[in-house]
């Protein structure tokens, strides 16, 4: 059958408009030179700053320095089979890592591969990894407490909610221990964790995991890892890209959130081994001179947002190395200075077997009292009073043969004290009970207490507390106050364990001997009077 020219012009007609063309242009450049993480590239005329980029074998890369005639790139993965003269791609966006509730319990590497062998991480959110921190108006002041469960941190360096504290200490000292209390103290509670491990052993990051998920707290804990193992490139992004998966239920969720950043210190080695590899010019200590703006806008991205903003919150806990207890190093000073406090732990109190090693002297919250309870606030106070007072006593003591009946009553409050705050690994205690046990040490209640008994003596207070008729810890729980009525049913209480203690009964929740020794005091008070 032969088709005339009018069929033929109706067919091409028909199967033109039905050709679909997908055109598509991508502006592609070539590598120059390749290593140590590192690529040169040339051709890429219009890419951004910290925009991606993909390499023929599927890694990509982040666009970090833009010269005039080429583009130096820090390569996202596996950089051994980049070779020179291979093409490299825009991507046209910028670094952006997945983000979502699908993320909780996992364990991920910066870019939210899985590392925890339980399949690929369900999400479809995306945020930018170099977030725009909240400006002042989108700010509200830091005055909701953050609970540690650590007794020497809640009452005398208070954290609060969308504040940033440094953990600062020598190597072994017990600063990752206090992170974890603090991921672990969150239980039950409304904050989303982010535990960033930058720089560290495999084996260490286990270690870690293990004791968060032993303890619950993987139920509402994100981890991010960069180990020693990874390239520098995904150790110096690792703190942004745990903040921006924070950021996502700050912002979206309005939800309060915590991240600790375990260490800055290895984070700024890595930057500066790109930054070197790049040909930036070295700065003190061969540091680039941005380092502190590394992570002053990372740090700057932790926040209380206002209440038209949604009122969510990022806390935010970077920990820092020192090298031989030199708090005056570079990198130390300028976190120190981006921060709102520090907790120093020093190792001469870590190996006295006083832990949390916190030094009580240079360890501060400039947020002070706002991030307090009102009943922490009250017996926190003489606390730090009573401590200082004691580092005092006790180093003029050493020389004193004589002391007098004062100094003496001084140095055993302290030492009581001092007992008091010494906190097991994954020991975390609710606010309620720390109140009672520091007001017992800083009223004198223990001062007859003998040392090597203190911590049997606040354990056993605090389960006879609980089952206290007088429910003075439900009413500190419901108040968030001491005042006069509650303690005095403090005192009492106090006082009738005390004779329990005196007499060796078990305390823990005998009320029927506490109602025996209260009606034996009561009939002793009306045979006085009478």
């Amino acid at each position: 059958m032969k088709l005339n020219a009018s069929e033929i012009t109706s067919v091409l007609k028909q199967q033109i408009e039905q050709f679909d063309v997908d055109l598509s242009m991508a502006e592609v450049g070539t590598v120059l030179e390749v290593g140590d993480g590192i690529a040169r590239v040339y051709g890429l005329e219009n890419c951004m700053a910290n925009e991606m980029v993909e390499f023929e074998n599927g890694s990509f890369g982040l666009a970090f320095n833009l010269e005039e005639d080429s583009v130096g790139v820090v390569i996202l993965g596996e950089f051994l089979d980049i070779q020179e003269g291979q093409s490299v791609k825009r991507t046209r966006r910028v670094l952006s890592v997945p983000v979502g509730e699908g993320l909780i319990g996992r364990v991920v590497t910066p870019l939210a591969q899985p590392l925890d062998g339980k399949g690929p991480v369900k999400t479809d959110d995306y945020m930018p990894l170099e977030g725009k921190a909240p400006g002042i108006a989108d700010r509200q002041p830091v005055k909701e407490p953050l609970q540690t469960g650590i007794k020497a941190i809640d009452s005398m360096i208070p954290i609060g909610r969308g504040q940033r504290e440094l953990i600062i200490g020598d190597r072994e000292s017990g600063k990752t221990a206090i992170a974890i209390d603090a991921i672990i103290n969150q239980k039950g509670g409304d904050v989303t964790c982010v535990y960033v491990a930058v720089g560290q052993k495999a084996s260490t990051v286990a270690g870690v995991v293990e004791t968060l998920r032993q303890n619950g707290a993987m139920d509402h804990t994100i981890v991010v890892v960069a180990s020693a193992n990874d390239p520098a490139p995904l150790q110096y992004i690792a703190p942004y890209a745990g903040t921006a998966m924070a950021e996502y239920f700050m912002y979206k969720q309005k939800r309060h959130t915590l991240c600790v950043y375990d260490d800055l210190s290895k984070q700024a080695v890595a930057y500066r081994q790109l930054s070197l590899l790049l040909r930036r010019p070295p700065g003190r200590e061969a540091y680039p001179g941005d380092i502190f703006y590394a992570h002053s806008r990372l740090l700057e991205r932790a926040a209380k947002l206002s209440d038209e903003m949604g009122g969510g919150s990022l806390t935010a806990l970077p920990v820092i190395e020192t090298q031989a207890g030199d708090v005056s190093a570079y990198i130390p000073t300028n976190v120190i200075s981006i921060t709102d406090g520090q907790i120093y732990l020093e190792p001469d109190l870590f190996y006295a077997g006083v832990r949390p090693a916190v030094n009580v002297g240079i360890s501060v919250s400039r947020v002070g009292g706002n991030a307090q309870i009102k009943a922490m606030k009250k017996v926190a106070g003489r606390l730090r009073l009573d401590l200082a007072q004691y580092r005092e006593l006790e180093a003029f003591a050493q020389f004193a043969a004589d002391l007098d009946a004062t100094t003496k009553r001084q140095l055993a409050r302290g030492e009581r004290t001092v007992e008091v705050l010494k906190q097991g690994i994954c020991a975390t205690w609710p606010v309620e009970e720390q109140v009672v046990v520091i007001w017992a040490a800083t009223g004198g209640h223990m001062d007859d207490i003998e040392i090597d008994r203190i911590k049997d003596f606040e354990t056993k207070l605090v389960e006879y507390l609980r089952g206290a008729s007088s429910g003075v810890l439900q009413k500190i729980v419901d108040t968030k106050a001491l005042d006069d009525e509650i303690e005095a049913l403090l005192k009492e209480d106090v006082e009738t364990f005390k004779k329990i203690w005196a007499e060796g009964g078990d305390a823990a929740s005998d009320e029927s001997s506490a109602e025996e020794v209260a009606a034996e005091a009561e009939a002793e008070t009306t045979g006085e009077s009478a």
